[in-house]
Parts: structure tokens; C-alpha cells; sequence
């Protein structure tokens, strides 16, 4: 038994009565419903199905197979018999929307561009198209967007026609229309568009809104567009104005000097962030002249120990790693640092033609370290204060 489809002229949030046929296991627990009539649009074109409910039951989607259309709730509960059909008519109108903006927008970049759109994809917060095309520079962008936006502000009508499979050839088509249909369902965008497609659509341009081209990118060879349309527009809008207030009131400029604000801030970091580099860098000099110094090697001498155990309890690894750069610049001895408060090491060592890992492996595995390195440096970390107290005992630092 078909169902007829009513999904093209009913859009309401008002129940509609129809009656489940069928009842059919699904993936996961699930079921898929066979309905009489629905007014549910499956998925498909690039657009996906509709939602709501039936007999209360929560509709997660909507698919064609093989000429059928099935109706995918979680519940098993369902049985053949009256249904109640309740569309979720905002998410519907928001896909229409959507779509017709889709049509626009490809048929738009075709007239002022002669590239023809290869693939679209319609998304819950961003829509694609995939247009043949290399490159799109981002002028031309947004003359098509200008050029969109007044078809929205003309209300240029949206005209459904149904026509045999020999009758297509007399509209321009804006690409190829499917084989082996009875009918062929052209939308057109009067002045803009022709289209074959089995997708929901408004009635008029002004119904779209706005349309809001966001990005493109390249993407196999083609470049993908990333654009929004209607209430998605408005919500994008409201949501970037609260994030530039924000903006503009931590910069401390007009919201419309947000940009020049934020670029001045980051100069400003970045200058003080060379000061304290440059301010880490000569207190790591004084802490790895200090090291060295404690442990006899002030001045590069060899007569302090080999192996040199230092622990910092209150640097930070970046800091431990500055300390033992400077250190392994004036001294061939092999520095083992640590930062207590990150359980982790670095070691080091500059003389040539020495491998510092044999030291450094037996000790390391059996306090359960993890990391690595190579003959000049290695680096680990450790679960616990004991693991790498053990470990810095080992290699020759006091406990």
C-alpha cells in the first residue's frame, strides 16, 4: 500500500489524523511505521526529514526506501491502527527556508559566475554547497550575496511545475534532472533559478528573509560555500553583537572599533610578552650560574661531579627547561632537573660522543616514568612525589 504525500501543501504544528499500516522492527530498538497518508517530508536532495510526533511517539526520521516512505520512532510500542501526526513546523519552516536560499543562492553564483553547484548539503546550524569552481574570490562573493539579497527584497515568485520526463528539456535547468521519474518536479525562482527538486520550498523569495554567505573554502578541487539563511541569520547576528559588546567592553572601545581595539591589545601582549621572556631568559642565566656554582662547575670547570641532580619545588617545567639550557651551555656535566610541582624531569648534557640514556633508563622504568628522549636530552613524568624522588636518588641526587 503507497502513502500519499501531503508534506508539500501541509507545514501547521495542528495534529492531522492518518492511520499506521505497518510495523516494522529497526536498528537499535527501534521501529519504522508505515503510514496511509503523511505529512512528513523524508529525506532526501540534500535535505533531511522531518520531525514531531506520532501518537505522542517522538520522530527521529523520515526515509524513502524503495518507493516507500518510513516513518523511524525509538519505540517498538507502536501498533497498526489510528495515528495522530503532530509536525514539528518551526524545524520545517526553518529547512524550507534553507532550501529555497540554497536555490537562490546556487542559481545567483550561476548567472554571475557561469559555475554550476555540484553537490549541497543542508545542516541544523550551517548549510554547504560545493560549487565547481577552484576559486571564488571573496568580491565576487559578496556581489552574489548583494545580488541574493535583492531577489529576497523583489518577493520574486517560487513556481512548482510537474512535468513528464519530455517536457523538462523546455526549462533552462540548472543542473541534470533525474532518470526513470513519471513527473519531474522543477522549482523555479522566477527571474533567478530553475531546479529539479523534490525538496520543501517557499512560495516566494521574500519568505527567505536574509542569506548570509559565511565562508568558502577550497575542497577537492572545487570550492565549498557555508552560508545560513532566515531566523538562522537573525540568531548569528544577535550572537556575534553579544560576543563585539564583550569584546568592546574588555578592549574598552566603541563596539565599532572592536577590530583596530583587539589588534592593539595584541601588539601590546606581544611586546610584554618579549619582555618576559627576555626577563626569564636572565633569571634562568642567575639560577644555571647558581647550579653550577653549588655544584663546582662555576666557570666551566670539570672538577664538581658528572652528573648533576637539581630540584626546583616551585617552578614550572617551562622554567626547569630555561634553567637547563643555560646550564648545559657552560658545563659538558649531565644536569637532571626537576619540577616537583609537575612530577616531571629534563635532562641534558653538551659533550660530544655522550649517550646519557643508559644512566638514565634502568632508574626511569623501575620508578615508572614515562617519556623519553634521545643521547643529549630526555624527558619524563611521574604519577607521584615518591616516583620521582626514587628516580632522582637513583641517578645521583641527595633524597
Amino acid at each position: 500500500m503507497s502513502t500519499e504525500r501531503l508534506y508539500y501543501d501541509y507545514a501547521s504544528a495542528e495534529p492531522f489524523e492518518a492511520v499506521i499500516t505497518a510495523v516494522r522492527p529497526w536498528e537499535s530498538g527501534g521501529a519504522a511505521l508505515a503510514l496511509d497518508k503523511t505529512i512528513f517530508y523524508p529525506e532526501g536532495g540534500g535535505q533531511s526529514g522531518d520531525r514531531g510526533t506520532i501518537n505522542g511517539i517522538p520522530l527521529l526520521d523520515v526515509r524513502e526506501q524503495d518507493g516507500e516512505i518510513l516513518h523511524i520512532v525509538s519505540s517498538q510500542g507502536a501498533v497498526c491502527g489510528p495515528a495522530r501526526l503532530a509536525l514539528d513546523a518551526v524545524r520545517r519552516r526553518d529547512f524550507t527556508v534553507q532550501h529555497t536560499a540554497q536555490h537562490l543562492l546556487s542559481g545567483t553564483i550561476l548567472r554571475l559566475t557561469g559555475k554550476t553547484t555540484v553537490s549541497m548539503h543542508l545542516g541544523d546550524e550551517i548549510n554547504t554547497i560545493d560549487v565547481d569552481s577552484q576559486n571564488i574570490a571573496a568580491d565576487t562573493l559578496v556581489t552574489v550575496e548583494e545580488a541574493a539579497a535583492d531577489a529576497i527584497e523583489r518577493d520574486c515568485p517560487v513556481i512548482i511545475h510537474l512535468c513528464p520526463p519530455e517536457d523538462v528539456e523546455s526549462f533552462p535547468l540548472r543542473k541534470v534532472p533525474p532518470r526513470g521519474e513519471e513527473v519531474i518536479r522543477v522549482v523555479e525562482i522566477a527571474g533567478n533559478d530553475f531546479s529539479p527538486c523534490c525538496g520543501t520550498h517557499c512560495t516566494s523569495t521574500g519568505q527567505i528573509g536574509a542569506l548570509r554567505v559565511l565562508d568558502a573554502e577550497k575542497y577537492k578541487g572545487m570550492t565549498r560555500v557555508s552560508f545560513i539563511a532566515g531566523r538562522r541569520v537573525l540568531r548569528d547576528s544577535r550572537r556575534l553583537r553579544e560576543n563585539a559588546d564583550i569584546v568592546s567592553r574588555a578592549v574598552k572601545v566603541p563596539l565599532a572599533e572592536t577590530g583596530k581595539g583587539v589588534l592593539a591589545l595584541l601588539e601590546k601582549t606581544r611586546a610584554l610578552e618579549l619582555r618576559v621572556n627576555a626577563l626569564a631568559d636572565t633569571a634562568a642565566e642567575a639560577a644555571a650560574a647558581a647550579l653550577l656554582e653549588k655544584a663546582g662547575l662555576a666557570g666551566g670547570g670539570r672538577e664538581g661531579p658528572a652528573v648533576v641532580v637539581e630540584r626546583y619545588a616551585d617552578a614550572g617545567m617551562e622554567e626547569v627547561l630555561r634553567i637547563g639550557r643555560a646550564a648545559q651551555k657552560r658545563s659538558g656535566a649531565v644536569l637532571v632537573l626537576a619540577s616537583e610541582r609537575e612530577l616531571k624531569f629534563a635532562a641534558f648534557c653538551s659533550s660530544k660522543g655522550r649517550d646519557i640514556r643508559p644512566l638514565l633508563k634502568g632508574p626511569f622504568e623501575r620508578a615508572g616514568g614515562k617519556g623519553g628522549g634521545g643521547p643529549s636530552f630526555f624527558q619524563g613524568q611521574f604519577v607521584s612525589a615518591g616516583e620521582l624522588a626514587d628516580f632522582l636518588s637513583a641517578v645521583g641526587g641527595p633524597a
